[in-house]
């Protein structure tokens, strides 16, 4: 079958019209090495989840910046902290996203607000909001940051998810007093706000003072109780024992126990009544001691 050529080819639209044969193809330029590497991350996160291999793809294409102007530069580099900091998040390794970001960012101050948003939202989701205080705070008083358009948003990140939950109250009133970000009714209600956290935190502080107090009373009378009971134990041990005894060597046990806290002369004429009473006292408490083991007799 003849082939048609009679038919003129349509015309090659370029950028900048028609084609003609004498104009060169200008071609588009080629992504460089650390485009690719964030989009091959991104993949690696999203679609592939290799949370691992994201990382490493990251920090490959970290050191490779160099070759980007300044404005694509900080906008790849942020894009690679975004996603190396979920691939820690993914694999339980969120302790690390901090120094990880910093390593290459070195100061707190020149965090982009995106991930530094992102560092907050995961250290307060994990309970441990103090990691961030110190960067945050940093960031907030560098002023540079106070002129971007995210510095409000942050503050008030800030405030919600680190300062209060810490009962950092003074610092978030000096953020809010300090700062031109906030509006008079932001500011208002932000400062009614630590008003009531600080009611709480005085709250809180005379109830666990009271509830220490309650703790030591407790424990002194538990350790009264405990040395009553040792006595009362040692009291009845010695008398069971003392009784226990012959009456003769009771008598004579409590002769020289006269003699020893009384100091009388047994020899002493004087002497003669006390002795007396004190032996029919002996006879009288070991009668009464042991009527109470008679068992009774039955015909």
């Amino acid at each position: 079958m003849k082939s048609d050529f009679s038919t003129p080819a349509a015309p090659l639209r370029g950028l900048g019209g028609p084609l003609r044969s004498s104009e060169p193809v200008r071609a588009a330029p080629a992504p460089s090495a650390a485009v690719v590497l964030l989009e091959e991350a991104a993949d690696l996160l999203v679609v592939h989840l290799d949370f691992g291999a994201a990382l490493q793809t990251c920090e490959r294409a970290l050191p490779s910046l160099a070759n980007l102007d300044a404005g694509t530069s900080l906008e790849v580099k942020c894009s690679l902290c975004i996603v190396g900091i979920q691939a820690l998040a993914e694999m339980n390794r969120w302790r690390e996203v901090l120094s990880w970001v910093l390593q290459y960012y070195q100061v707190p101050e020149k965090l982009p607000p995106k991930v530094l948003e992102l560092c907050v939202l995961l250290y307060s989701k994990m309970q441990e909001p103090g990691a961030v205080l110190e960067v945050v705070s940093a960031w907030l008083q560098d002023s540079d940051n106070q002129d971007l358009p995210e510095y409000r948003a942050l503050a008030e990140l800030h405030l919600q998810r680190v300062l209060l939950p810490l009962g950092c109250l003074s610092e978030a009133e000096e953020l809010v007093v300090g700062s031109a970000g906030f509006s008079e009714e932001q500011r208002l209600d932000v400062l009614q706000a630590i008003s009531k956290a600080r009611q709480q935190q005085k709250h809180q502080r005379l109830g666990s003072e009271e509830a220490q107090k309650l703790n030591q009373e407790g424990s002194f009378s538990h350790k009264f109780l405990s040395l009553l009971m040792l006595l009362r134990r040692l009291w009845d041990s010695t008398v069971s024992h003392f009784f226990s005894l012959p009456f003769k060597k009771s008598l004579l046990a409590a002769l020289i126990l006269c003699l020893l806290v009384v100091r009388f002369d047994p020899a002493s004429p004087s002497s003669l009544p006390f002795l007396c009473k004190l032996s029919q006292l002996f006879h009288r408490i070991q009668e009464a001691i042991f009527s109470l083991y008679r068992l009774p007799i039955h015909d």
